[in-house]
């Protein structure tokens, strides 16, 4: 992350005619922010200059309070961008609008004059992530070396009409190299779904690796399944919330809250039901806004001096984690072992350590001896269990468990029983962890229905409901596994045990976007650390659903060719 006044940021934008400046402002920011950037680091709006006029970005300027500087279609083509893509090609003559007009405008280049080249042709091997020295003229003249590096902050991201990259002209120290342009590796910055992108190079790793994470990283830690079937009707395999839910008892008992909500919400009932359901005191219970509230609190309420998360995982933890300013390291389990822990990579020093069971996206169950194997003294150990209720038996849960020290459990009732939507979750801890957590929380966090809700699940029939539903999921998982088996384009990870199963697809970025035409949504794998832009995640559905959605994959497949 560069501070603004270190910083001459400049966006590349490419938009869609007829694009309002408030949705290209806000792709705009949510790229400042990923760079760590506020309005004030930006210096010029950059574009194709038949596009400079649009009212969408010509009012995207003016909100920033900069100029827009438009390139020709000649000079963009000219800028050899890191991450083409073969529909802005077609259309303009450049393989990314948005980065090459970026790079353009930090390399001091203007509509006419000298611009920038990133010399990808004679630049460093893809991934290797270092630095190319090639400023130069259109025509192939050198341009004048300038004491500064232009560093793509930020690749493409985009929306559906719009896409932006920032890029920055940043002061050489004198114990820097030679100024040029910096390239993010193919892996960073990826956008998927555009056909023609570059293959994505994996950082080859002997063990479970460690990385520390930098504001240039690519993984849009906020993005989730939900956003893959927002605003659109698709079927949905992109979320993990059992389908059919809630069941109509559970609606009537929330229905018959509503009639309560003049009073303040009283959580003790379901607290002691949550409570009676582990075999717990209710001082070692925390109702929750669902799990997600939950990881705010241990991030803000919890001191940590190395936190460690283990990937791939639910990304909302390391989100949290940096949103209260903590330097997050990363532990990152590797395919070809299966995405299996092993507790000798998490290091001796870190004390705050967080792991998934069984873990979104891989839906690997870790052996509960194993995780426990993780405790230390002086070290919270945060275990995500918000899938567990849907393994059968909740075999190598820890949940209940009060002999593994530093312990916290975090469990989730939106899924398997449909309540997103109302927001519902409860952490199992130590009496005093929770009553630390307890006091970052607001004034009555959980409103009544979801209390009531948490309460009606706690019950006999309704926890026999959900063992049901969990042996019906491992069924209908097996279905979905025998039926992408058949593909041999396809690879699973072994050993599945939630309802979800992670598949790998060479180019599984474009057969995504395929299957969204052909009616599917299905989660892309991207976003989490670990992972690249050739896995998806497929929550497991009914029979007859994995059958549809089996023959729009055989469909997908074969568009590619």
């Amino acid at each position: 992350m560069l501070p603004d006044r270190e910083a001459s940021a400049h966006l590349g934008v490419g938009a869609r005619s007829g694009v309002p400046a408030d949705e290209v402002l806000a792709l705009v920011d949510a790229v400042l922010r990923e760079a760590g950037l506020s309005r004030t680091a930006v210096r010029s709006l950059a574009t194709l200059d038949a596009r400079a006029a649009e009212p969408g970005i010509a009012g995207a300027a003016a909100a920033l309070g900069v100029p827009v500087r438009g390139f020709a279609a000649e000079e963009l083509a000219a800028v050899s961008v890191p991450h083409p893509s073969v529909l802005p090609l077609t259309a303009t003559g450049t393989a990314s609008v948005a980065e090459a007009a970026a790079l353009l405008a930090a390399g001091g280049g203007t509509g006419g004059d000298a611009g920038v080249r990133t010399g990808a042709e004679t630049g460093p091997e893809p991934g290797s992530g270092t630095e190319t020295e090639v400023p130069a003229a259109p025509g192939g003249a050198a341009a004048p070396v300038a004491r500064a590096r232009i560093v793509l902050l930020v690749p493409k991201r985009k929306t559906r009409r719009t896409t932006c990259a920032l890029a920055a002209s940043v002061p050489v120290r004198s114990h820097e190299g030679a100024p040029g342009v910096r390239l993010l590796p193919p892996s960073h910055g990826y956008i998927a779904g555009e056909p023609g992108s570059p293959p994505t190079i994996p950082t080859p790793h002997t063990t479970a690796a460690m990385d520390m994470h930098t504001h240039t990283d690519a993984h849009d830690l906020r993005h989730h399944g939900d956003a893959e079937v927002r605003d659109e009707k698709l079927i949905d395999l992109a979320v993990n919330v059992r389908t059919d839910t809630p069941p109509d008892w559970l609606r009537r008992r929330i229905a018959d809250s509503l009639t309560g909500l003049a009073a303040y919400p009283d959580g003790r009932a379901a607290r002691a039901a949550v409570a009676e359901r582990h075999d717990l005191p209710p001082n070692r219970v925390l109702l929750t806004a669902g799990a997600a509230e939950a990881f705010v609190l241990l991030a803000r309420a919890l001191p940590a001096r190395r936190p460690v998360v283990v990937h791939p995982q639910f990304t909302e933890p390391e989100a949290a984690l940096r949103d209260a300013g903590h330097e997050v390291e990363r532990v990152l389990l590797r395919e070809e072992d299966g995405f299996r822990l092993d507790p000798a990579a998490v290091p001796e020093e870190a004390d705050l350590v967080v792991v998934g069971n069984p873990t979104n996206p891989t839906s690997v169950l870790h052996p509960a001896a194993s995780i426990a194997a993780l405790a230390r003294p002086g070290r919270t150990l945060v275990v995500d269990e918000a899938f567990m209720d849907a393994v059968p038996g909740e075999r190598e849960s820890l949940a209940g468990r009060t002999d593994v020290p530093g312990l916290v459990v975090l469990r989730s009732l939106t899924k398997t029983w449909g309540l997103a939507g109302l927001r519902i979750g409860y952490v199992l801890a130590a009496p005093g962890t929770i009553a630390d957590l307890e006091r970052a929380q607001p004034l009555w966090p959980v409103s009544t229905p979801a209390l009531v809700a948490a309460e009606a699940c706690m019950s006999r029939a309704a926890l026999a409901e959900a063992e049901h539903a969990a042996h019906r999921i491992g069924m209908e998982r097996a279905h979905l596994l025998a039926g992408l088996a058949e593909f041999d384009e396809v690879r699973t990870v072994a050993g599945a045990e939630g309802p979800f199963v992670l598949v790998r697809i060479d180019g599984a970025d474009a057969v995504r976007e395929r299957l969204r035409s052909l009616g599917f949504a299905a989660r892309r794998g991207d976003t989490f650390p670990g992972l690249d832009r050739n896995w998806l995640r497929l929550a497991v559905r009914d029979r007859a659903t994995t059958n549809r959605f089996l023959q729009a994959l055989d469909q997908a497949l074969l568009m590619g060719g």
